[in-house]
């Protein structure tokens, strides 16, 4: 699998990817989106919806409107009528997976999904001008900080009081909180952005600067071999996010601690024994490998992690990795004809095969959206 041409990466993201996507996610008679593809790449038409896919799309196809992709408004107003009418109950809780026709199978309200139904709204407020999506922001951070608000800080996983705690889902309800206060003049999301960054420095990172992924309710480290895990993709989403938040607020705590992460990260890929040079999936807080197979999400954060390098750093060397880890992503995971990607290949650089999560959209199209951004602006 070959890369598009430099120039071409963003012609081929909104005339190749996106169209192929909207038509094969998106179906203006069927409730919802497809969730999964089948290994050799044909929709697989169940009844179950999650509240995850649907957010995570409805993002996509905002962000493809705003890229000028005929059709993609269309499909966002699909996903938010299914999230708003179907997703979301009557007592304005979100299922984590419901029916096509809305019925809940799951019917817990977890938090890793109402970020990203936060994310989805506040691109689609962007992409379509409506109001009402911010007030039903509003809404579901009310919520949050109502039903899920933790006394040890930051938020409950679900309202089961699922254990362990995560640092994942509140860094993506940062990631929301920057696209909401893009659009929205409420402060709400800023101090909310803010309070997550202490956070993040103050509980989910150890004495050496690396980032947690699974805690106790006190954000201790989960005890046994979770509390070990630490995943340089998330590393490097982090740094992206970071970089940002100093954009946001002026926070210089915040580019300091991007830097420190993405050099963790970035220890990782240039680690001697790392002859591909993609990034693996978890390693220890000494950076020695627990699992080595490559997931193609933590591809796509490295991306984002270097275009910021690029964009606050001016950073040259970070622009010439980035220009061979798009290669690299193209070769090993994503196919340039099709659209269609390998979710995951094994620690020998074998792909697996294996149905395909169409959430895993959100991460490729935002970090192609990324680099074309970047390189248009310089």
């Amino acid at each position: 699998m070959s890369a598009p041409a430099r120039n071409d990466l963003r012609s081929w993201l909104t005339d190749s990817l996106l169209p192929g996507w909207i038509a094969r996610a998106y179906d203006p008679t069927r409730p919802g989106f497809v969730e999964y593809l089948t290994p050799d790449g044909k929709p697989e038409l169940g009844e179950i919806r999650t509240t995850l896919v649907t957010a995570r799309l409805t993002y996509v196809f905002s962000h493809a409107h705003l890229l000028g992709v005929p059709g993609a408004l269309a499909a966002a107003r699909h996903g938010i009528a299914f999230l708003t009418a179907a997703c979301r109950r009557a007592d304005g809780r979100y299922s984590h997976s419901c029916t096509a026709q809305g019925e809940p199978v799951d019917g817990r309200s977890d938090f890793y999904d109402l970020a990203f139904v936060l994310f989805a709204l506040g691109w689609y407020a962007k992409a379509s001008g409506d109001q009402s999506a911010l007030a039903l922001a509003g809404e579901v951070m009310d919520f949050l900080e109502r039903e899920l608000a933790h006394p040890a800080g930051g938020f409950s996983e679900d309202t089961l009081g699922t254990q362990p705690r995560r640092q994942n889902p509140h860094m993506h309800l940062l990631e929301a909180c920057h696209a909401l206060a893009a659009v929205s003049p409420d402060p709400r999301w800023l101090e909310t952005a803010d309070m997550l960054v202490r956070l993040m420095r103050g509980r989910m990172l150890d004495s050496n600067g690396t980032l947690g992924e699974f805690f106790g309710e006190d954000w201790a480290a989960f005890p046994g071999p979770r509390g070990l895990i630490r995943e340089p993709g998330h590393h490097f989403e982090w740094t992206w996010l970071l970089y940002h938040h100093e954009r946001l607020t002026g926070s210089a705590e915040a580019r300091a601690t991007a830097r420190s992460l993405h050099a963790f990260g970035q220890s990782q890929v240039d680690a001697p024994a790392n002859a591909s040079r993609l990034v693996v999936n978890e390693v220890d807080p000494a950076g020695d490998v627990l699992n080595g197979a490559a997931l193609l999400w933590p591809q796509t954060e490295y991306l984002k992690a270097l275009v910021a390098r690029v964009e606050f750093e001016g950073d040259a060397d970070a622009a010439a990795r980035l220009d061979r880890h798009v290669a690299l992503m193209f070769q090993h995971f994503v196919d340039r004809e099709s659209g269609l990607w390998v979710n995951q290949i094994d620690s020998g650089r074998q792909p697996i095969a294996d149905r395909v999560p169409v959430r895993v959209l959100y991460h490729l199209v935002l970090a192609l959206a990324e680099i074309c951004r970047v390189r248009e602006d310089a």
